[in-house]
């Protein structure tokens, strides 16, 4: 078996010391900021998260204004960012730890990965950042770059304990945040999945995949299946000024987020055929469908979705029901909506609404 030893630790601390990027969740150890990145940071690039990460701290500067606020608030400012649950979860978090830990962050493995949204990776992230507390990482870049030390080429359960060994062996006492931080750090910058760069890499020494001359084939790469795509229909349903949104619930996908009535247009229908079915089904009504407004594509971590949207009128008035608005466009930036509704808005915005 290959041993690593401590050996790596020492040159990749000094590394890390010299070459770290200097981002904003790195000068601080306050625990409610070190975990409001980790959780901002999992499933998105550090770019994308850092304007967020700071206008969220702008707004809610320590745990208790997060518990206190209400969960749009709070949606309204997460927009855009995706993987809403993160943010709902963080927000049901941040109530148990003000109500049964007093507003002090737990600074112990099972209180603090009891919370909601904390798994295996951001207890051990925030706990050996903010607390200096010894346990390590495992996420994607720390993956790669033990796969690559150790000569890993399959991901497999008894490969993940093999290196969950090996960390726990070397992760330094005295610097537990900085060794981990470093991985993962080295993950992005250096040992990258493609075309990383071994010269100057302060650990290559100590590579079995750098000694094998192919790094990059280590871990084997995972061929991703290309996402289904679905065709989705909405109305914009006029009110004289206002028009009709609703609430997803929280069963669904981006749930707590406001959005056309509309759905999926299934195999034998019409575009306009999916948005009467569906408006009927949502609002009770059938509706007077006008002209279309467009068509965008879109994203989702699963699947991708065209997106059309119509300029409607009630033929008879929707009755109010719970989790409904009639809303008007300058309303927009009071409430969360889905990436999708702003790519529409931005169109109805060149547009002027005109209904």
């Amino acid at each position: 078996m290959y041993n690593t030893n401590l050996k790596i630790v020492d040159p990749i601390l000094y590394w890390y010391n010299n070459e770290k990027r200097y981002l904003p969740f790195r000068l601080t150890k306050n625990p409610y900021k070190i975990w409001l990145s980790e959780i901002m940071l999992q499933q998105t690039q550090v770019k994308i998260a850092i304007p967020y990460y700071k206008r969220w701290l702008k707004y809610f500067p320590n745990i208790k204004s997060v518990a206190k606020t209400d969960l749009n608030s709070l949606l309204k400012l997460w927009e855009g960012l995706g993987y809403y649950n993160r943010c709902r979860n963080f927000y049901r978090a941040a109530k148990i730890v003000e109500n049964k830990f007093g507003g002090v962050i737990p600074d112990d493995w099972e209180n603090f990965i009891s919370l909601p949204g904390v798994g295996e990776y951001t207890s051990a992230a925030v706990l050996s950042i903010a607390f200096n507390k010894p346990y390590s990482v495992l996420d994607g870049n720390v993956k790669r770059v033990m796969c690559r030390i150790l000569g890993i080429k399959n991901f497999t359960i008894n490969n993940k304990v093999r290196i969950k060994k090996n960390l726990n062996k070397m992760i330094p006492k005295d610097r537990p945040g900085d060794f981990n931080q470093s991985l993962m750090e080295l993950g992005a910058l250096v040992c990258t999945p493609k075309n990383p760069s071994c010269a100057v890499c302060p650990i290559k020494s100590f590579c079995m995949a750098y000694k094998k001359g192919n790094p990059q084939n280590f871990p084997e790469p995972i061929i991703n299946k290309k996402p289904p795509h679905y065709v989705v229909v909405a109305g914009l349903i006029w009110r004289k000024n206002r028009f009709y949104i609703q609430k997803r619930k929280n069963t669904n996908m981006l749930p707590g987020l406001w959005e056309f009535p509309g759905g999926k247009v299934k195999n034998t229908e019409t575009l306009k055929e999916a948005l009467n079915r569906e408006i009927k089904e949502e609002c009770g009504i059938s509706p007077l469908i006008k002209n279309k407004i467009a068509a965008i594509e879109h994203s989702y971590s699963h699947y991708t979705i065209t997106l059309h949207l119509y300029h409607c009128k009630e033929k008879n008035k929707i009755k109010k029901q719970i989790d409904t608005k009639w809303i008007t466009p300058s309303e927009i930036d009071e409430i969360p909506f889905p990436k999708a509704n702003h790519k529409l808005f931005s169109i109805l915005h060149e547009k002027n609404w005109n209904n």
